[in-house]
């Protein structure tokens, strides 16, 4: 389907992914996303309704080139009918894929609704499959739950499912091999995900980081041979690789945000929960088109706000240079 006013930065670099989060609630409280008390969330009257997301994301399909939809949160099931949304994206002319990252724990209930819907893919948010360091780290009990949700997105027959865990030092450690087991038992993918700076405590530091290099270090000493294998597309943020599980091959990605940022192919804008378009997670300003909407502006003008945020991306997020800022906002609060 053509479209008049293609969304390509500075650098030459077109964005036709979109990330869009329903909601910043969220039913854990991940110490690498959120404060564990007094976390302050949108008032009702500030999200996006699902009518005011589904014009936006029909404009920036038919007329900004976006391929590709994924909805995040906080955690997007806890908001009511979620799968009446994905309905509504799905039926859209010229979106190729809609994916959903979520952390699992209402999935059981929900995994064959969002399926009927048009949801095609999933991200599942698995840290651990131990309670106790889960409860560490999200200040909350639940494998179960998880490992539940698991199962049922499998059993409602998604496209793809992909596992995602956050590689963070001194915790992470002694999880990989159970993860990347439990991923081949289920014959899903796993992908390790360096720790970034998006905590709402502030207390990230370089020495938080495991790095991709030592994961892949541990999962040798354990499986052997791990073989790196084409990434999906140019622009995937993930580095592919295959390792045998007792005779099972298993594919493993490994996303090195902070040692080896894959900026320069970057093909991803945000859509914040309150209406605010962010051309990067790290980005220190955002464009807010919730007002803009409301008050009546139309089509055209509302693209050129996004063409505005878009030819202002940076080269890079930054991260480890000395001028280096995090964003105001903590991740429940951007959206993933």
């Amino acid at each position: 389907m053509p479209h008049d006013k293609p969304l390509i930065d500075a650098f030459g670099r077109v964005h036709d992914s979109l990330r869009i989060s329903i909601t910043d609630r969220c039913n854990i409280r991940c110490f690498y996303c959120m404060p564990e008390h007094d976390a302050t969330f949108m008032p009702k009257s500030r999200l996006l309704t699902y009518e005011e997301i589904a014009r936006l994301a029909r404009l920036l399909i038919r007329r900004g080139g976006v391929r590709d939809i994924r909805i995040t949160g906080g955690e997007p099931l806890v908001r009511r009918d979620c799968h009446v949304l994905i309905r509504r994206l799905a039926s859209i002319d010229g979106l190729d894929d809609l994916s959903m990252t979520t952390n699992g724990i209402l999935l059981a209930e929900h995994a064959t609704r969002l399926r009927d819907a048009g949801l095609r893919r999933l991200n599942i948010s698995l840290d651990t499959l131990d309670d106790a360091t889960l409860e560490r780290i999200a200040r909350r009990r639940g494998v179960d739950r998880i490992v539940e949700g698991i199962d049922a997105a499998i059993d409602a027959g998604f496209d793809s499912i992909k596992l995602n865990s956050l590689a963070i030092a001194g915790i992470s450690d002694g999880q990989l091999v159970d993860l990347v087991r439990f991923a081949s038992d289920r014959r899903v993918a796993i992908r390790f995900i360096e720790f970034m700076p998006l905590d709402a405590d502030r207390a990230w530091t370089k020495d938080n980081v495991l790095t991709g290099d030592r994961v892949l270090e541990i999962l040798r000493r354990h499986f052997g041979l791990i073989r790196p294998i084409a990434r999906e597309s140019p622009s995937a943020p993930a580095e592919s690789f295959e390792v045998r599980v007792d005779g099972t091959k298993t594919r493993l990605g490994i996303i090195r945000s902070v040692t080896r940022p894959f900026c320069d192919d970057c093909n991803r804008l945000r859509l914040t929960a309150d209406g605010s378009i962010r051309n990067c997670l790290f980005a220190t300003s955002e464009t807010p088109l919730r007002d803009a909407l409301r008050q009546g502006v139309d089509d055209n003008g509302l693209i050129d706000l996004v063409l505005e945020s878009v030819r202002d991306k940076r080269a890079a997020h930054g991260i480890g240079e000395s001028e280096f800022a995090s964003p105001e906002r903590p991740m429940y609060s951007i959206g993933g």
